[in-house]
């Protein structure tokens, strides 16, 4: 992503008022417009269940925006998930719920009372102690009765694995030392060739595209595909504790191996395209010559 010259001195200054209550009025004007009779019927047939998965989805697009790190985009999938706030808000103020105010007005109290180091005589000198007074109002303010409670299960779940050991982990429940991790990893990995090999040991083989292949055998047994899912599950459980010690998220880590790797393919079909031959007839050796290329190409990264 590239850095851009910033001001700090220019920092933490809000839009003109006028300018800011003419285009967010104008907004909600829209948003009510097209839920009206005299509307989009579309818009007026959604409910805020049904509307969930186009929040998702736009959650999902706003990030692809940012990893491009294109100002345009970014500022589009800002306005497309500004407006399914408005949205939801207009649904639920249709059916006498609440309304775009009183969402306001609640984020609002809770920004305020949430940093009392700088609308009160708190006082946080790190990171740290922000987290602290964050975490004692939220449990004031939740009354909740476990430090679990508030996780949202719809997470992607390497991001949940993230946020349930941090939770663990302000409590002092985490291994003493970081590297300590990675003997736990190795306990996972063995456990999990306990299930898939006979004698439990993983074959030694050099990962190379010159073998001959193997098709891969389905797990008939039941309860044995059973328990090699939850020490799979385990393994990933433990990378995704690795990436929190180590201040990476493991969500954003995987999206981008998921980038890279699909930039290679395209280049893989792109490249075989243009010497007029089809994906499906070359040879794995002659797919994996064009991957490296490409690697090579962008690095080695």
């Amino acid at each position: 992503m590239a850095r851009r010259n910033i001001d700090p001195a220019q920092f933490g200054k809000p839009p003109e008022p006028e300018r800011l209550a003419a285009a967010f009025g104008r907004l909600c004007q829209v948003v009510a417009k097209l839920r009206s009779p005299e509307g989009c019927p579309w818009d007026r047939q959604q409910t805020l269940e049904t509307i969930k998965p186009y929040t998702l989805e736009e959650t999902y697009e706003l990030l692809d925006a940012i990893d491009a790190d294109d100002d345009q985009a970014i500022a589009e999938e800002l306005g497309d998930l500004l407006l399914q706030v408005v949205l939801d808000a207009q649904i639920a103020a249709d059916e006498g719920r609440f309304d775009i105010i009183e969402v306001i007005d609640r984020i609002t109290k809770k920004m305020v009372d949430r940093h009392p180091h700088v609308f009160g005589d708190a006082e946080a000198d790190t990171p740290e102690d922000v987290r602290r007074h964050w975490d004692h109002r939220k449990q004031g303010e939740k009354r909740r009765e476990s430090l679990m409670d508030g996780i949202p299960p719809e997470l992607p779940a390497l991001a949940r694995a993230y946020r349930l050991t941090s939770r663990a982990a302000r409590v002092g429940y985490d291994f003493p030392h970081r590297a300590m991790l990675f003997d736990k990893l190795r306990e996972e990995i063995e456990e999990l060739a306990s299930e898939l090999f006979e004698d439990g040991k993983i074959p030694q083989m050099a990962a190379t595209v010159d073998a001959e292949p193997t098709p891969d055998e389905p797990i008939a047994d039941a309860e044995r595909q059973a328990r090699i899912e939850a020490e799979l599950g385990d393994i990933l459980f433990v990378v995704a504790n690795i990436a929190r010690r180590w201040k990476i998220n493991p969500e954003q880590a995987l999206r981008k191996s998921n980038a890279k790797f699909e930039r290679r393919f395209r280049h893989i079909e792109q490249t075989l395209a243009e010497q007029g031959k089809d994906i499906r007839q070359v040879s794995l050796q002659e797919m994996e010559a064009i991957y490296q290329q490409c690697k090579q190409a962008e690095g080695g990264q």
